[in-house]
């Protein structure tokens, strides 16, 4: 690991301005300064000499202002800092947005969901063995205009939606489908105060520029999210290569609005196979007003991956990937409230 400056914050002024200030100081790059929270990402990559910050900025001393659960008001607001396993393990959130919970549960070992705040989590980043491997000189998203070796590489775990001819890197997480298909808002929290976003617009898929990976800004942090409303209907389902701490190879996250078995409302977001956190809204659109059905089901699934491009080692996914929509539709409209 190479050395940096670490500068703790003691308020969010102080936090947004060290990494502004970092930023400032090295212009061509935002990845000169990085916040710490969980560092579950960031250590990693930084031993891997993938990420070479040369200021990190610890953001846990806010923990106490952002790492709040609150249900009032019929949404939920999660701190940033909040841990994945509290969340997980909160009953009113497993209650009215299982969803939540079980992205959570599902998406890394016990230690991991302790350490691991949610805003953290939503900023993670791939898995692309040629993104890891910095012996692999072509990479677009490590180094622009490098190439991409995934494209005819081995890409059995890489995306078949949002790709584009520079980057073919799956997006690994799991919570952002849920906050995705649950038209959730993200609170940021940067030099000019703090603005709020759809979460559908923070990340940015790949087209020509795959190291751009969201709509932040240098000096910018995520301080929340706010979901509106109650899921109880909602699942999440993960398949993946083994069930302990395995990133999905497919995912779907479900909320469904069901009245004497016809679908008022249904949401659907898919893991595992984008390149960003993906909502398959089109194939929503089949489900709502629909009474459901085996038929139905088939119909969605196949319109969730109308657009899917596979290649030689990950075409499976599509397949796999409509069998998993189809299977978290079922549960969904299963589950008793």
């Amino acid at each position: 690991m190479r050395p940096f400056l670490y500068q703790r914050a003691t308020d969010p002024s102080v936090a947004v301005q060290a990494l502004a200030a970092a930023a400032d100081n090295n212009p061509l790059t935002q990845a000169s300064v990085q916040p710490l929270a969980g560092g579950t990402t960031l250590i990693d990559l930084m031993k891997l000499d993938v990420m070479r910050p040369a200021t990190i900025v610890d953001i846990n001393p806010l923990a106490g202002a952002w790492s709040t659960i609150d249900l009032e008001g019929g949404n939920l607001r999660l701190g940033a800092l909040a841990r994945m396993s509290d969340v997980a393990a909160n009953p009113k959130i497993q209650r009215d947005y299982p969803v939540v919970a079980d992205s959570l549960k599902l998406a890394a070992s016990a230690q991991l969901r302790n350490m691991a705040s949610l805003g953290g989590n939503v900023l993670q980043r791939t898995r692309c063995s040629y993104f890891r491997d910095v012996s692999y000189s072509n990479c677009n998203k490590r180094e622009p205009g490098s190439g991409c070796a995934a494209l005819e590489g081995f890409n059995r775990t890489h995306a078949v939606l949002g790709t584009s001819e520079q980057c073919i890197a799956t997006y690994p997480g799991d919570f952002a489908q849920a906050l995705i298909a649950l038209d959730a808002t993200v609170e940021i929290t940067g030099k000019s105060g703090v603005r709020n976003i759809p979460f559908a617009r923070l990340h940015k898929a790949p087209e020509n520029s795959p190291q751009i990976e969201t709509t932040l800004a240098a000096g910018e942090l995520i301080s929340g999210f706010v979901i509106p409303g109650r899921w109880p209907r909602s699942v999440y389902l993960k398949a993946r290569d083994r069930q302990s701490y395995e990133f999905a190879l497919s995912s779907a996250a479900v909320a469904l609005e069901v009245q004497d078995g016809v679908v008022r409302d249904a949401r659907l977001a898919l893991g595992g196979v984008a390149t960003v956190p993906w909502r398959a809204r089109e194939a929503e659109a089949l489900l709502k007003g629909q009474k459901f059905d085996d038929a139905i089901a088939e119909r969605v699934a196949e319109a969730a991956f109308s657009g899917a491009k596979g290649r030689k080692d990950n075409a499976f996914k599509i397949a796999l990937g409509k069998r998993v929509v189809a299977r978290a539709l079922h549960q969904a409209v299963a589950v008793e409230i």
